[in-house]
């Protein structure tokens, strides 16, 4: 409830913010200075008509704020997410390269007047900012640290759209609201898990991730990892990336797998060494979706109408 709560004030700081960030648009507060995530800034001159995102992750939230998207990066795969391929084929986006695989004489030929970067993930194109300076100003996000309706805001305030970002946010808040009415939450905690066997590790959502915020704001109560489990460089974030044997000592009563549809989550149920979870032994495990991993507008929206599905009246 907790985080419920945090999630929610959350939200309407950002109204707060998109308010005065609209009523300041009027007074046409141009240039504006954007603070990137990597420490530098970037002085936009006036909002962009024609934006590159070099972040298949960030197109995402691009899309669902209505910005003057005119091209993007691909994913590893050279394809776009599939929660909203569609949405970028109405508006004519094609993949300009794989993530990781910058095609500069294809971002000079998309003509971009902003190009947006992340600043770590597969699909940062950090290594390439001198070059994609040479096109056009470049602004620099971090979407690992933030949820989709921070980022929308942040994009929303460099692009001049925070109306439609105040928009796209206040649609979803309304999609939570309503959703949670409907929905009859599991007694007990839930658990989050990217479940990849043995022999590797399986990251287990904290509280403070997209993830666990989002079924937060729906209701759920959320398990958080023993921080101590985490095997990977740095401090746990979003995920404790946790050995397999830590799985066997998750207690929650149910369990939620990402990136795989219901019958996916039979895996993590046949699993003889985690015949004793909780979960596993009520049988109270499912899938989130396969696109579940990346949570933007498109993404949560998904998890919702799986959520219903399986928990609503």
């Amino acid at each position: 409830m907790v985080n419920a709560r945090r999630w929610l004030a959350a939200l309407l700081m950002a109204f707060a913010l998109g308010a005065e960030a609209v009523h300041a648009d009027t007074a046409s507060d141009w240039p504006r200075r954007f603070e990137n995530a990597d420490g530098t800034q970037t002085t936009l001159a006036a909002p962009a008509l024609r934006v590159l995102s070099t972040s298949v992750t960030v197109t995402g939230t691009l899309l669902a704020i209505d910005a003057p998207l005119i091209a993007s990066a691909g994913g590893a795969n050279g394809r776009f997410f599939d929660q909203w391929a569609a949405v970028a084929r109405d508006r004519g986006l094609k993949p300009l390269w794989p993530a990781g695989q910058v095609d500069l004489e294809a971002a000079y030929a998309a003509r971009p007047d902003l190009i947006i970067i992340s600043a770590s993930g597969a699909d940062s194109a950090h290594e390439q900012l001198d070059a994609l300076r040479a096109i056009a100003p470049v602004i620099v996000v971090d979407y690992s640290h933030q949820t989709w309706q921070e980022l929308a805001m942040q994009l929303g305030r460099a692009l001049g759209t925070e109306a439609a970002a105040a928009r796209a946010i206040a649609g979803f808040d309304a999609r939570i609201v309503a959703a949670r009415a409907r929905l009859r939450i599991p007694e007990g905690t839930v658990n989050i898990v990217s479940y990849n066997g043995p022999g590797t590790s399986n990251p287990i959502a904290t509280p403070e991730s997209p993830h666990a915020r989002l079924l937060a704001s729906l209701g759920f109560r959320i398990e958080a990892p023993d921080p101590a489990w985490h095997v990977a460089l740095g401090t746990p974030g979003d995920f404790v990336w946790a050995p397999y044997e830590a799985l066997t000592r998750l207690t929650a009563r149910t369990t939620f797998v990402l990136r795989v549809e219901a019958s996916g989550a039979s895996a993590l149920l046949r699993d003889p060494v985690l015949a004793n979870l909780p979960s596993v032994a009520a049988g109270q495990v499912y899938g989130l979706g396969r696109d579940a991993f990346r949570i933007d507008a498109y993404s949560a929206g998904q998890i919702i109408d799986t959520l219903l599905e399986r928990f609503g009246t």
